[in-house]
């Protein structure tokens, strides 16, 4: 073997997955040690043996995979056997799925590859979905309650209830409905953050400007002080301004709805870097250090006063996708200080 080849052995053993190799009459020419071990059988043993001896896999009503998929029997066309789940004689559950190699195309088998990965990966996704489901479908189901509960009432009643009833009611299912839209729009985001298909369109957008505007906004609803002191100046930064008003909007809800006292909003231009900072201040109490990296995680709530747990991740996202950083310190009087660096120009030059 030329100098700086490897074993093609050695190669296989070098892959995380197990894989088990047959000629074309059915007798095992090679395994890597995953095989070996989750098969139970040593390379000695195995090479020379038939396939149907070394795979010793059952699916879950008995049956052996070298019985049901037939790999050197029916069509001449196939070329391949797709993933199935099938159990290791230990009891593990196994993802396999395997290559037919022909000596041409429609010819007899020449070799049989099959490659078996552990399906504890599938089933932590399939975990992670099912948390997924649950919590979307938990926060849908809070706001539709209250929407079929008050318009069943004004259906049943509607000539019982007086005038200011009827508009509380319509009020109220107003802001359950605003609520189900603002999930939505969450679910799409993250979708969007997930898959790298958000669509963003930055340009050189005045940082106090929008700032100001989602602080009147948040004033408007609450009646706890939200304090802003507009910059001198135009703090310009290289931004998609309907996502930078998502994410201030975010930071600032957050820290009125989960603070208490004043929350406090700056901006300033940091002499050491190009970026422009946004800083917001609660007076709660704030986020320990141990918790702060899974803040920026889907679905992490504090447990206490609600939310979907998507807006730190979606901020996390937005942030990242323009090329800006998020961090969390303490605040000066004890509750949460989220620091938003945004880059003043396009970090792609």
């Amino acid at each position: 073997m030329p100098a700086g080849d490897t074993d093609p052995v050695d190669a296989l053993d070098a892959l995380a997955d197990g894989v088990v190799v047959a000629d074309g009459e059915g007798r095992v020419t090679r395994l890597n040690k995953v095989a070996e071990r989750m098969l139970g059988v040593g390379r000695d043993e195995a090479v020379g043996a038939p396939l149907s001896r070394v795979i010793a896999l059952l699916d879950q009503t008995g049956h052996a995979w070298w019985d049901v998929n037939t790999p050197y029997g029916g069509l001449r066309s196939r070329t391949g056997i797709p993933e199935q789940s099938w159990r290791l004689p230990d009891g593990q559950e196994v993802l396999v799925t395997a290559s037919i190699l022909r000596t041409h195309s429609g010819g007899p088998v020449r070799s049989v590859a099959l490659s078996l990965r552990s399906a504890r990966g599938r089933a932590r996704l399939d975990r992670e979905r099912s948390d997924l489901v649950a919590t979307v479908a938990h926060e849908l189901r809070s706001p539709l309650t209250g929407v079929k509960g008050f318009v069943q009432v004004l259906l049943n009643r509607w000539d019982k209830l007086s005038d200011d009833q009827k508009k509380l009611m319509l009020n109220t299912v107003a802001a359950d409905a605003d609520r189900l839209s603002r999930l939505i729009v969450e679910l799409l985001d993250v979708a969007r953050i997930d898959t790298g298909r958000l669509a963003l369109y930055p340009r050189g957008t005045d940082a106090g400007l929008l700032t100001g505007r989602v602080v009147d906004s948040v004033r408007a609803g609450t009646s706890r002080p939200v304090i802003f002191e507009p910059p001198d100046g135009v703090y310009e930064i290289h931004a998609d301004p309907d996502k930078f008003t998502q994410v201030v909007t975010n930071l600032v809800e957050n820290a009125v709805r989960h603070g208490d006292g004043t929350v406090t909003v700056t901006l300033s231009q940091p002499a050491d870097a190009p970026v422009v900072e946004l800083v917001i201040d609660d007076e709660g109490a704030g986020i320990p250090p141990e918790v702060r990296r899974r803040v920026f995680t889907k679905f992490w709530t504090d447990g206490q006063r609600g939310g979907s747990g998507l807006g730190m991740y979606i901020v996390h996202g937005l942030v990242l996708a323009h090329g800006g950083k998020v961090v969390i310190d303490d605040a000066p009087k004890g509750g949460a200080r989220i620091v938003v660096r945004w880059p003043r120009e396009d970090p792609a030059g």
